[in-house]
């Protein structure tokens, strides 16, 4: 993947029509607090959000890559000394096109995400393989103007209506 927005936000393109932000048909957006348990909020979230989209049966994948992105979110992107009673620092968005869905989540840091070497039977370093495996494509890019960080996404293509 390369290092500037524009190569990295490639996938969204390919093969499917260009993406108008003008476009989106329906988003949804959620503000996560410096606590693992976000990671349940960020579950229930989805859940209720595919559920007023008619996309229920996407559910088990789509939650599956929110919980790793915002899990890795927590743990890899907080500095250690942030302050927990802030604005929460980080965001999980939910766009729905005709033709995808995509999961994004907005941290504060700088720093691109990197797949982990894990072993089978080690339990952790293997969010962005699951990512992969359960999106049809992902990718991140960082954040330009006032905001700081990046945000990681992941798309999923949805079948004709």
């Amino acid at each position: 993947m390369g290092t500037n927005g524009s190569t990295m936000l490639e996938p969204l393109r390919q093969g499917l029509p260009p993406i108008d932000p003008a476009a989106v048909s329906s988003s949804a957006t959620c503000a996560l607090p410096a606590r693992y348990e976000a990671v349940r909020g960020a579950r229930k979230f989805t859940s209720r959000t595919l559920t007023r989209w008619d996309l229920d049966e996407r559910f088990d994948d789509v939650a599956l890559v929110v919980s790793e992105l915002v899990t890795n979110a927590l743990r890899h992107a907080l500095p250690a000394d942030a302050p927990r009673d802030q604005e929460p620092p980080v965001r999980l968005h939910l766009m729905r096109w005709t033709s995808r869905l995509v999961c994004a989540v907005r941290d504060p840091s700088e720093d691109s995400p990197v797949a982990g070497e894990a072993e089978d039977s080690a339990e952790c370093g293997r969010g962005l393989f699951l990512v992969d495996s359960f999106s049809d494509s992902w990718g991140w890019h960082p954040l330009a103007g006032p905001l700081t960080g990046k945000v990681v996404w992941a798309l999923f293509r949805l079948p004709p209506a």
